[in-house]
């Protein structure tokens, strides 16, 4: 059987927010499939179905014992990753983080349509619903998606505006760094319940700067750090000597001059698959 895993994994992936999860999915419908004597005439198509519906079964699982505290996906490396050339259908980290106002068919509908670019009579056909039902699930879930804000690349631009930012945080430059961070910043940190942080969530400039200059301060001053592209958006990635110990994710907003929200995850299962050379 053609091997599919990369192909499935962005279906999977963009519902679930865990790498994980998203191979344990794949895998239940790989060995259904494997397993089943009469084979469908589109091998792909089935799959795809197989692996949008385990996914779903298993967001509704996950929704379950997600921790309120602070819960953000798992990070994904988009800029050397060994997940193979379909993680440009992958959605970015912001909209990950957004995805969660949803429910697993809202999610469902709205990645088929925005990552997959599928008509309503598809998502109709792979969710077993009419397509009119497509269509009014899709409008429910823009309207819930409405702070989507940001639309630009990573750029050159963005990774300056990060080391002004590391550079002002390592100084104590208050000011300085007041002036990269939007007034309505917001900060979100995810310990996985293993490791404790000193805030699961921080709004505000003032707040937001206070914070980071504290933790740094009395956490990070022997990290190194390492620029990198996670979920198509810059981020910075701390060790302590060889140990990976926080990925920080930054998204900007539209004009690229000020950093809207910053996602920290520094649970150690959601780390364990960023790998670099």
């Amino acid at each position: 059987m053609t091997d599919y895993q990369n192909v499935l994994f962005p279906y999977a992936y963009n519902i679930l927010g865990s790498v994980e999860d998203s191979r344990d999915a794949i895998q239940d419908v790989i060995l259904k499939y494997t397993a089943k004597k009469v084979k469908p005439e589109n091998e792909k198509n089935y799959l795809i179905r197989g692996v949008i519906n385990q996914s779903l079964n298993r967001k509704r699982n996950q929704k379950k014992i997600q921790s309120e505290e602070g819960w953000l996906p798992e990070p994904v490396s988009t800029d050397t990753s060994d997940l193979g050339l379909e993680l440009n259908q992958m959605v970015s980290y912001s909209l990950m983080f957004l995805l969660e106002r949803l429910n697993p068919r809202e999610r469902a509908v709205f990645i088929l349509k925005e990552a997959f670019a599928y008509t309503h009579d598809e998502i109709a056909d792979v969710l077993a619903i009419t397509t009119e039902s497509s269509r009014k699930i899709l409008s429910r879930a823009t309207n819930k998606l409405k702070e989507r804000r940001t639309t630009n690349k990573v750029s050159p631009v963005q990774f300056e505006i990060i080391d002004s930012f590391t550079d002002a945080i390592r100084r104590r430059d208050l000011d300085h760094l007041h002036s990269l961070l939007s007034d309505d910043i917001s900060f979100h940190a995810d310990g996985g319940g293993k490791i404790k942080v000193v805030k699961h969530h921080c709004f505000g400039v003032r707040e937001v700067a206070d914070l980071l200059i504290y933790v740094h301060h009395k956490y990070q001053t022997n990290y190194t750090t390492r620029p990198t592209h996670i979920n198509h958006q810059p981020a910075i990635l701390r060790y302590y000597r060889d140990k990976l110990i926080s990925c920080q994710v930054f998204e900007f907003d539209n004009d690229n001059q000020k950093i809207n929200r910053i996602s920290i995850v520094l649970d150690p299962k959601k780390l364990k698959h960023l790998h670099f050379s």
